[in-house]
């Protein structure tokens, strides 16, 4: 049974991968904007990470402040109880000192290893952003490659004298025809025009010398 499951899973992931190729042939600008998508949704994710661990940076840092503060406070009370003769409350003081004494030296730790983790995880960041942006030049880039093919394809439908020769003003040579031919309808009906407004005025100055002459 366990190799019917293998032979089945290899054969799963042979087909998927074989859609994959396919589509990403079919239109590969679309892949890269979906693969520049989720690029981006993991550097997001990687910026969210490093903004939490300054906070807690920050958090230590006021444990460490407040550790440091408390223990200075306790170490000159127990000078002040030993001056006054307060054995047991110097005894406590003394104690206490002490626990805020380690208690200050593992946050000190802490920090400085939370900060060598704030100061990879900004260098990956960065990193990823300069790749993420990269990528999307270069994404830029193939479109305006694509589009320029596109537009070289389209150009090529109409420039072409063999393939588009049957199709109405296929090629810019037959438009340039039908201008032509376009234009000399139009410059016959202006000349026609014309001798006709010449004519209708020599036959009003006929008329007007006849009224004259009688």
């Amino acid at each position: 049974m366990t190799g019917i499951f293998r032979r089945m899973k290899r054969t799963i992931e042979a087909e998927l991968f074989d859609i994959v190729e396919k589509k990403e042939q079919k239109n590969p600008i679309a892949l890269l904007n979906q693969y520049l998508r989720e690029a981006q949704k993991e550097t997001e994710k990687v910026v969210k990470l490093l903004d939490r661990q300054r906070l807690l940076k920050k958090e230590f840092e006021c444990q460490w402040q407040e550790a440091v503060r408390m223990q200075d406070k306790r170490a000159k009370q127990a000078v002040l109880a030993a001056e006054a003769g307060e054995t047991e409350l110097e005894e406590f003081a003394a104690r206490e000192a002490d626990v805020y004494k380690e208690r200050a030296m593992r946050l000190q730790q802490s920090l400085a290893i939370i900060s060598e983790q704030i100061m990879k995880l900004e260098s990956k960041a960065e990193e990823m952003k300069h790749k993420l942006k990269d990528m999307d030049v270069r994404r830029l880039e193939l479109m305006g490659r694509e589009n320029a093919a596109r537009a070289h394809y389209s150009m090529s439908k109409v420039l072409d004298e063999g393939t588009e020769a049957n199709r109405p003003f296929g090629r810019f040579e037959e438009l340039e025809q039908y201008i032509d031919e376009l234009e000399g309808k139009v410059n016959k009906r202006y000349e026609s025009t014309l001798m006709d407004a010449r004519l209708a005025e020599l036959e009003r100055q006929f008329q007007q010398k006849e009224k004259s002459a009688q």
